[in-house]
């Protein structure tokens, strides 16, 4: 047997020659506890391999792929960060870390150069090359459309998927360079290749670390998307039907105002809507929500972007059209609902054999925008037509006409009279501070509602419709002004804020059949009418009544309009009393009228068209429209001019503009400056809901210079070359019948 120091001296060699060979192996052992031998684990070693260009050869401005293996041939964990030098300069970075015992990962570069010429690649100590061509002239056919990004809301660095749509509609095979850019920086790109009537969904993965509204671009085609703070998403709750005007709703027992919006973490809610609801101009029951839930009490849960539209219907009074938002520098702001004159149904006469001909009708439309609310967004107005109600529409144009006039002077512009066709807007000034009132205002009834008319300050005066239960009793709504001596006067002006209470469809259509019943019993002569026109009318010297060819403008709905009718000329000359009566067959209410008899001053005009116009949904609707629709996606084209070539949209769409102030010239010395926005818009509500004679289908398609819709069979929407490349370009978007 050893003694205990002879074993203590084997120990020590056993140990000296461990270390001997463990340090030829390039490791380190060390005693733990007295008879253990433990040993030390070898650092992280980053090793790089298999460097891959991917093409190594493409256009300016396609994405190459770079690609690098590393390798962790350590026994422990550790991080490395990887370079990217493209032409010896460090382009690009990515910090890795690995586990050890030989546990690897591909990292990926994208790199997009839009200059022709060779190119080094080098990662560590590998080197490759690309080589870049000057991209072919863009001549391609192809046409992107349809661009949607799912989801729209996320958060910082999570994906988002965008799509488009690639339609190649020529007769023969064709390719598209796409270039993508997010906030106009280059992200990515590709090149597709399209057999001739072939179409391909082309998807790209896109993600941003930056919170906000973030612009996509593929080419020329348009959208967007959204990123907010993590765990939270963006709730809308809005209503449609009976106007604009908001309605009061509580949110987990707090009380707010339609439209909200506000970001808040993801979780359960709850929301209840009242019922019935009276908004002044006519009272709402609630109906669905715009997901289907009948309910105007429920709960949900935020886990995505939601938008929620309580679906009200008109139980008494009225309601319009597509309505109006202009940024305001934080947030949309509701202006009004537009074109009045544009609705498709305005009803002519009817003939001895019950047949019902329409006539007129005037997609214009001109709204003055407070220039306190609005406000540029990155050098651009931008403005947003919504359809809250369920109508179907057809944006023809759209513009901003910027005017400069004098201080002290007011700028405004005559309404569009339903009875004319196109374009009638003129801008008119009056005097900010010399503006005269009526001697006395009168109406149908003989009832004295001057004190309506002297200021703004939401009092009306009363009116009414013109229909009744026999169809040969009309009594028109009737104002009879006394606007004083205006001897002298060169120029005679009005300035109105009135609007138009359209009142209910039932009774309406009730109108429209006793004409159709009597017309069977032979009671009715050829050109009958059902709904007169507005027509002026002054008072002779002599104190008869004169009609006067001067058209009478049709307010808005719902939220008053100030506008101008001008009356120079229009008395004859011995008269001293100037007095004039409005006739109207709808109900027209007046809030204020005043006289302007200053002459009209020099004005400087611009027109900035959209430069940028993306058509979009804002919310699914239930509605029961159908037919071939607009598809999404950039539709500026359309907007440059009225030649019926129409952005058709429906319940729950909305058109979003952008107006460049970039070449706009400054106010003149002496000058300020006003802005009006300009639209031509037809829209049709449904059958039994004041769309008389038509189905709730997109066809047929109503055009400018048509006697009145519906046409008849002497008439068509234009069917040439132009337009029906248009028809197949952009109206692809079908919606089936119920």
């Amino acid at each position: 047997m050893l003694s205990r120091s002879a074993v203590m001296k084997l120990k020590a060699i056993l140990i000296v020659d461990l270390i001997i060979v463990a340090a030829a192996a390039g490791a380190y052992f060390y005693l733990l506890n007295e008879g253990t031998i433990t040993g030390v684990s070898k650092p992280a070693t980053f090793v790089l391999t298999d460097l891959t260009v991917t093409p190594p050869e493409a256009f300016v401005g396609e994405t190459v792929l770079v690609s690098v293996n590393v390798t962790n041939i350590g026994d422990v964990e550790g991080n490395t960060t990887i370079n990217l030098e493209i032409n010896n300069e460090v382009r690009e970075s990515s910090n890795l870390t690995l586990a050890g015992l030989k546990s690897s990962e591909i990292v990926e570069f994208t790199v997009i150069e839009m200059n022709a010429g060779n190119f080094s690649v080098k990662i560590g100590d590998l080197v490759s090359y690309f080589v870049l061509k000057e991209a072919p002239p863009e001549t391609s056919k192809i046409v992107l459309s349809d661009f949607k990004s799912t989801p729209y809301e996320t958060w910082p660095n999570y994906p988002v998927s965008v799509t488009a749509l690639a339609q190649n509609p020529s007769a023969e095979k064709d390719r598209l360079f796409i270039k993508v850019t997010i906030d106009d920086v280059i992200v990515n790109s590709t090149t597709i290749e399209l057999e001739a009537g072939a179409s391909q969904t082309i998807t790209f993965n896109l993600t941003s670390s930056t919170e906000g509204k973030h612009t996509v671009k593929l080419n020329s085609l348009k959208g967007s998307f959204i990123i907010v703070k993590e765990g939270y998403h963006t709730l809308t709750i809005n209503r449609s039907g009976g106007g604009s005007k908001s309605v009061p709703f509580t949110l987990n027992g707090e009380q707010l105002q339609t439209p909200y919006q506000a970001v808040l973490p993801a979780g359960e809610y709850s929301i209840s809507m009242p019922s019935p609801f009276d908004v002044g101009t006519g009272v709402l029951a609630f109906d669905t929500w715009s997901d289907g839930v009948k309910s105007s009490s429920r709960s949900f849960t935020l886990d995505d972007r939601m938008i929620l539209v309580a679906t009200y219907q008109l139980i008494s009074g009225y309601a319009s059209c597509p309505s109006l938002y202009i940024w305001n520098g934080t947030g949309y702001s509701y202006v009004t609902d537009v074109s009045n004159s544009g609705w498709l149904g305005y009803i002519g006469y009817i003939n001895a054999d019950g047949t019902v001909v329409f006539k007129d009708g005037n997609p214009y439309d001109y709204v003055k925008l407070d220039r306190n609310i609005l406000a540029t967004n990155n050098g651009y107005f931008d403005m947003t037509l919504s359809q809250q109600w369920d109508e179907l529409y057809y944006l023809d144009q759209a513009y901003l006409l910027v005017v400069d006039h004098p201080v002290g002077t007011d700028a405004y512009m005559s309404m569009t009279s339903y009875l004319s066709d196109g374009s009638t807007g003129k801008v008119y000034t009056v005097s900010s501070n010399n503006i005269l009132s009526p001697v006395s205002a009168t109406n149908e009834k003989g009832e004295n509602v001057l004190s309506q008319l002297l200021t703004q300050d939401g009092m009306f005066t009363p009116g009414i419709n013109a229909y009744d239960s026999v169809w040969n009793n009309i009594t028109l709504n009737q104002l009879s002004l006394d606007l004083g001596n205006l001897t002298g006067a060169s120029e005679i002006k009005l300035v109105i804020t009135g609007m138009v209470d359209w009142g209910l469809a039932e009774p309406y259509y009730d109108w429209i059949d006793s004409f159709i019943e009597a017309a069977e019993q032979g009671l009715v002569a050829d050109g009958t009418e059902i709904t007169p026109a507005p027509y002026l009318e002054v008072k002779a010297a002599n104190g008869s009544w004169i009609r006067v060819q001067r058209d009478i403008p049709l307010p808005a709905d719902y939220r008053a309009r100030t506008y101008t009718v001008d009356l120079t000329g229009i008395f004859p000359g011995d008269v001293t009393e100037y007095q004039i009566r409005f006739n109207n067959y709808w109900n027209v209410t007046y809030d204020y009228i005043g006289i302007d008899i200053t002459a009209q001053q020099n004005i400087t005009q611009q027109i900035i068209k959209p430069t940028s116009t993306v058509f979009s949904q804002l919310w699914e609707t239930q509605s029961v429209s159908s037919g071939y629709f607009t598809r999404y996606g950039d539709v500026t084209t359309l907007l440059q001019e009225a030649d019926d070539m129409f952005v058709v949209g429906r319940q729950g769409d909305q058109v979003n503009m952008q107006f460049s102030t970039e070449n706009l010239s400054p106010v003149a010395e002496g000058m300020e400056r006003d802005y009006f926005f300009v639209v031509a818009c037809w829209f049709k509500d449904p059958p039994g809901a004041w769309g008389y004679g038509f189905e709730f289908t997109v066809d047929p398609m109503p055009f400018l210079d048509m006697t009145g819709f519906p046409y008849t069979a002497a008439e068509s929407y234009l069917y040439d070359a132009a337009h029906l490349a248009y028809l197949q370009q952009y109206n692809t978007r079908y919606i089936a019948p119920p």
